[in-house]
């Protein structure tokens, strides 16, 4: 089972990026199944139904979210009614939405899990015991999961797969939208790369447009980040699970870049 996890969709280019490249590689079967963040999805800031089913429609089969989950109005009301979107688990339990989900594809079941990182974001549980709270609880012993990571330091990624290594098929990180060079499979079998990286413009700050980061930088002064134009990529990571032992066989990061 080929699982494609995507990194986070920045604004409508990201949004081409994916309707350009998912389904090409979905059908030259190069993938089994889809996960994709879209936290900045909606104009770089959450998601919204509309785009969610722009999402699935283009090949999703699970989508993940992170700090700005609840940038949205109708986010609420969406997440509260689609278990194919996950919000970070360790948000409180009162919080519309799920923090897991399973995914049924034709190469097998496996669960979906989201998390949002403590260092440097705003405010949340204990991403750690969130995860063991779910592997304790409700998440199937039985399939595969996959986790994604939306944190700011390197440090807490790492150190949240080696937490899981040998409990979870794959963690990938997401939110820095900028891939990593650590894409492997841990000692014990989980997949795990630092950040899968961006989905969106090529030429931009993260997907911002260049000219009014580099003057906030440069003078301090507030300025709007608009998403940026032209050309767009799709970045993230093939991971190649063995549904009946649950870990992983390979780590291939993904880059494709289109016009």
């Amino acid at each position: 089972m080929k699982i494609l996890c995507v990194g986070d969709v920045v604004g409508e280019p990201g949004r081409r990026a994916f309707r350009a490249v998912v389904p090409a590689m979905r059908a030259a079967g190069e993938v089994s199944a889809v996960v994709v963040n879209a936290e900045n999805a909606a104009g770089g800031r959450g998601i919204t139904a509309a785009i969610a089913a722009e999402l699935f429609a283009a090949g999703a089969d699970a989508i993940t979210l992170g700090d700005h989950t609840w940038d949205q109005r109708d986010a609420p009301a969406f997440l509260a009614q689609e278990r194919r979107a996950v919000r970070p688990a360790n948000y409180p339990p009162k919080c519309p939405g799920r923090g897991w989900t399973l995914v049924s594809v034709p190469a097998g079941t496996f669960a979906v899990a989201n998390l949002l990182g403590r260092v440097f974001m705003g405010p949340a549980d204990d991403p750690f015991a969130a995860i063991d709270a779910l592997l304790a609880g409700p998440v199937p012993r039985d399939v595969p999961l996959v986790v994604d990571f939306h944190a700011e330091a390197t440090s807490e990624k790492i150190a949240m797969g080696w937490h899981l290594d040998g409990r979870a098929a794959a963690v990938f990180g997401t939110h820095t939208h900028v891939q990593t060079a650590d894409a492997k499979v841990l000692p014990k079998g989980t997949g795990y790369v630092t950040d899968v990286g961006m989905t969106g413009p090529v030429v931009s700050v993260i997907g911002r447009e260049v000219e009014p980061v580099l003057s906030k930088f440069t003078t301090g002064m507030p300025a709007k980040f608009d998403v940026a134009k032209g050309p767009v990529a799709l970045d993230g990571c093939v991971f190649d699970v063995d549904p009946a032992t649950r870990r992983c066989r390979s780590a291939t990061p993904v880059r494709r870049e289109i016009a």
